[in-house]
């Protein structure tokens, strides 16, 4: 049984999680997987939208329990191996020049929480709890920490981080790690609807340009952002979409990408 499942349909490419049995934990094995196929979907250009989702009641429960004593007897180096696998992949993820949904059906602990955090955008089920649970272990949820501090802010990012606490689809909402609550029927097409709109409403350069200024400007010193973002804009006015869309709307033809 593969561990992870790959499909396209109609631009929009599916990255599924495939360990129903063990609630999705995550394994090295998985998350090499999930780095492979987000590099190839990355690639793919039949693809414009990602939609990351998961096989049975959870979305993912973090690591597994064979991977948690692995780890006891790691040394340093192979620690540190392993935790840049698992950073590669979030990165991967929050920089990925295409839009990335997380379709999440069920709970998201720990590593799992973090996966659902670097993607664009979440919708949830209203049932589905997240958690980073880390510290309630003895460890610490480093990797995924500086995605959280971007996204909520320090003040909530230590009330989930420091706490581990367990908080709703409702809270996570309110917070802005959820962008959407749906009715488990309903989750499927939602999300359906909402990668479709992307894929016939919007560029994918532009897409790609945005995505790479939101992960790049937050770290700079005002002028320099500034000067960077003078800079794409000039950049984008050259590229073929830009060219296609002003001519299009200039012309007031309909448009669809």
């Amino acid at each position: 049984m593969a561990l992870v499942e790959t499909s396209t349909i109609d631009r929009i490419g599916y990255i599924t999680l495939n360990r129903p049995e063990k609630r999705n934990a995550l394994s090295p094995e998985l998350i090499t997987k999930l780095n492979l196929a987000f590099a190839e979907a990355g690639f793919d250009n039949r693809i414009k939208v990602i939609v990351l989702r998961a096989n049975g009641e959870s979305f993912c429960a973090g690591a597994d329990l064979a991977y948690l004593k692995d780890l006891q007897k790691f040394s340093y180096d192979e620690n540190l191996a392993d935790s840049k696998n698992l950073k590669e992949l979030l990165l991967q993820i929050y920089t990925l020049k295409k839009v990335v949904i997380a379709q999440v059906q069920g709970s998201a602990l720990a590593g799992g929480c973090g996966l659902a955090t670097v993607c664009d955008f979440v919708y949830s089920v209203p049932e589905a709890k997240f958690g980073y649970t880390e510290v309630k272990i003895g460890f610490i949820p480093a990797i995924v920490m500086i995605f959280l501090l971007r996204k909520v802010g320090e003040t909530k990012a230590k009330e989930f981080l420091l706490t581990g606490n367990l908080f709703s689809a409702e809270e996570a909402k309110s917070m802005g790690i959820v962008n959407k609550i749906v009715s488990k029927e309903d989750l499927e097409k939602t999300v359906l609807d909402f990668a479709t709109q992307l894929i016939t409403t919007t560029s994918d350069q532009s897409i790609a340009l945005t995505k790479r200024m939101i992960s790049e400007v937050q770290h700079m010193r005002l002028e320099d952002a500034l000067n960077f973002a003078a800079e794409q804009n000039a950049h984008a006015r050259n590229t073929e979409d830009c060219k296609k869309g002003i001519e299009a709307f200039l012309n007031k033809q309909p448009l669809k990408w």
